[in-house]
């Protein structure tokens, strides 16, 4: 079995937040004194999945689905300095099988993202992030987990252009994630085909690269994206076996996302598939949110 709980973490991190789409990837900032509330809906699921490399189903468990709400605050300290929380909360389960999913608060994530250079339609940015976990859930019970359990901090590097008559933009960014080890209960396991008598776990660190081509006009926002999340380390699952925290999990994702939001209240929708991976489900998930922006300096 085998779950898309990177895909999860990964949708969590680039999900739609804020007025003028404001995440922790885009070259798009809250003014000051302005915050933005996004309360959103998700949903994931995938049949087929990569046991390592060979793509496969799991009639044991039918579809896996992972759905979750959460809340999403951008905050502008200044115009170049914005703060973005998200703190969810998730349940899994699955159409076959007797599995039983959990659900509960996974993790608070707090992201801080300053423009470090603006000149022309030319912009670079720096993002520091991370998450802690705030729900007593279990990790090491793939693929119903809805978490790893583990503290994490990404840097992040943004650089867009946008072209200032027709609203035309094009954003690329690349992370790096280093993630803590983790408690599971069990007093030994088994990884990287090698016997560990611990029941302390190292989760593989991560990398991530995404572009994103839209256009962003006053009210509207539009945009298709294409994303790869990579672990730069980690094993394989083994046959017929469950997944594991310390799996290779890799996944090449492209979707469509767009915004309506002409006065304080808008609306928002993300669309994602995984088009290929390693140790990941393919999975189809979308997100819908509602935005409600205050702006403190009126």
């Amino acid at each position: 079995m085998k779950t898309s709980l990177k895909k999860l973490a990964v949708a969590l991190l680039m999900a739609p937040l804020a007025a003028h789409a404001q995440m922790p990837h885009d070259a798009i900032y809250m003014s000051k004194g302005q915050v933005c509330v996004a309360a959103m809906y998700g949903h994931s699921s995938w049949k087929e999945y990569w046991e390592n490399s060979f793509k496969r189903e799991n009639f044991n468990i039918g579809t896996h689905t992972t759905q979750s709400v959460m809340l999403m605050p951008a905050i502008g300290i200044s115009n170049r300095v914005n703060i973005i929380l998200s703190i969810p909360y998730v349940w899994t389960s699955t159409s076959a099988g007797n599995l039983m999913g959990q659900k509960g608060i996974q993790d608070l994530s707090a992201w801080l993202k300053v423009k470090v250079l603006n000149t022309g339609g030319f912009s670079l940015h720096g993002v520091i992030g991370g998450s802690i976990p705030v729900g007593n859930y279990v990790p090491d019970f793939l693929p119903m987990s809805i978490g790893m359990q583990c503290r994490t901090a990404t840097g992040r590097l943004i650089a867009s252009y946008k072209e200032p008559k027709t609203g035309l933009y094009v954003t690329a960014h690349g992370s790096y994630g280093w993630r803590s080890t983790i408690k599971v209960d069990r007093d030994a396991y088994q990884a990287d085909d090698r016997v560990y008598n611990t029941n302390m776990v190292s989760v593989p660190n991560t990398y991530d690269a995404g572009i994103r081509l839209g256009v962003q006009r006053k009210g509207w926002q539009t945009e298709v994206w294409a994303e790869r999340n990579n672990c730069l380390s980690g094993d394989n699952i083994r046959r017929n076996d469950m997944p594991f925290p310390t799996n290779n999990m890799k996944a090449t994702s492209v979707g469509w996302y767009g915004k309506v939001q002409p006065r304080n209240i808008g609306i928002n929708a993300r669309v994602g598939y995984v088009v290929d991976g390693l140790n990941a489900g393919q999975s189809t998930s979308y997100m819908v949110g509602l935005l409600y922006q205050i702006n403190f300096k009126k």
